[in-house]
């Protein structure tokens, strides 16, 4: 790929790991930022000098040699942001989740059709190394029918965190809590794992320890039309920030990993000293994310993702009707816990 593209970023909170990814690439130029914030514009001159600051997006968008928007704004802001970009020509990748609502997240889906432009979705944990292993033996059927998943984010977060910025747990803005904001990502992780449709979900949620609007801490039943059924925790409670939870059991094997950690690794027909072998390779970086928010990793994967598929006419690697299945889900648990019903789905 000789041609490099023209990248930028709107909203530099997450987003100024999108603009590092893209200011490292061999086949990107990291031409603009926007953000409100003239602190967060100043951090970004000093990943790349020559990049051009705007507080203005629409101003921003008249840009020709931008190609690529990094859409990593405010939760509930994704769509019309991705939507006004592709409006003007420009492909985008857009941070998790895609939005808050289904209604929301199909605009961009509907823009990416009539426009022809590519659009991608932040669910870099599928490029954890971990994770392409136990979804291929799921799929490949070596781990046998799945027969149950056990899948839980236990982080922490201050209040500080939540007051940074006014929009965190916030219904309007965030979607959510914890499930929303930080579990989003494994959502997405179980539902790709789990390899099947879900059924329903029931569950309840709470706010612990934390002033916020929206909740804290869930805990959910999950059916799949396969017949599997799973359970899923997330909080922003647990200190000082423990572990992601990755479990998914078959007939014929089990897995299990924290984050991007393999931690177990058993199947039927498994050779002698796989088992050893695949946990001393699989080591990963487990706990940083649960820790500490500032530590977001994996965003070279997603960057350099939608860089190719701009550069070689194909589609991303998580288009939004495939990240829309985690928001479906999420929104189930915020409706069967405020209703206290199961949500079933078609």
């Amino acid at each position: 790929m000789e041609k490099k593209v023209g990248y930028a970023v709107v909203g530099l909170g997450v987003g100024l790991r999108h603009a590092e990814a893209a200011a490292k690439s061999k086949n990107a130029n990291l031409i603009a930022v926007c953000d409100l914030i003239q602190e967060r514009l100043d951090k970004a001159k000093e990943i790349c000098p020559d990049v051009l600051t705007y507080i203005d997006f629409d101003e921003m968008l008249k840009n020709p040699d931008i190609d690529i928007v990094s859409i990593a704004v405010p939760s509930g802001m994704h769509a019309e942001f991705a939507v006004k970009a592709m409006k003007a020509g420009k492909n985008v990748l857009v941070e998790k989740p895609v939005d808050i609502t289904v209604e929301a997240a199909l605009k961009i889906e509907k823009a990416r059709q009539e426009t022809g432009m590519k659009a991608g979705v932040v669910h870099q944990n599928r490029y954890n190394p971990d994770m392409p292993l136990m979804h291929d033996a799921v799929v490949s059927g070596r781990i046998g029918k799945v027969l149950f998943g056990d899948f839980a984010v236990k982080w922490f977060r201050t209040q500080e965190y939540y007051d940074n910025g006014g929009w965190r747990g916030t219904w309007e803005m965030d979607g959510g809590g914890s499930l929303m904001n930080q579990a989003v990502h494994t959502v997405d992780l179980m539902q790709w794992l789990m390899n099947s449709e879900v059924e329903s979900v029931t569950s309840q949620i709470a706010i612990y320890n934390h002033k916020i609007d929206t909740e804290d801490f869930t805990a959910s039943l999950i059916k799949f039309k396969s017949g599997a059924v799973a359970t899923f925790i997330s909080t922003t409670c647990a200190y000082p920030g423990l572990s992601t939870d990755i479990r998914v059991y078959g007939t014929n094997g089990s897995m299990e990993a924290n984050q991007d950690k393999l931690t177990l690794w058993k199947f039927k027909d498994a050779p002698e000293g796989e088992e050893e072998e695949m946990l001393k390779k699989y080591t990963g970086n487990a706990a940083a994310a649960a820790l500490d928010p500032t530590l977001c990793l994996g965003h070279n994967s997603v960057v350099e993702d939608i860089i190719s598929a701009v550069l070689e006419d194909r589609d991303p690697a998580i288009l939004p009707m495939e990240a829309i299945k985690s928001v479906r889900i999420v929104n189930a648990v915020y409706e069967s816990a405020r209703t206290g019903k199961t949500v079933y789905f078609d």
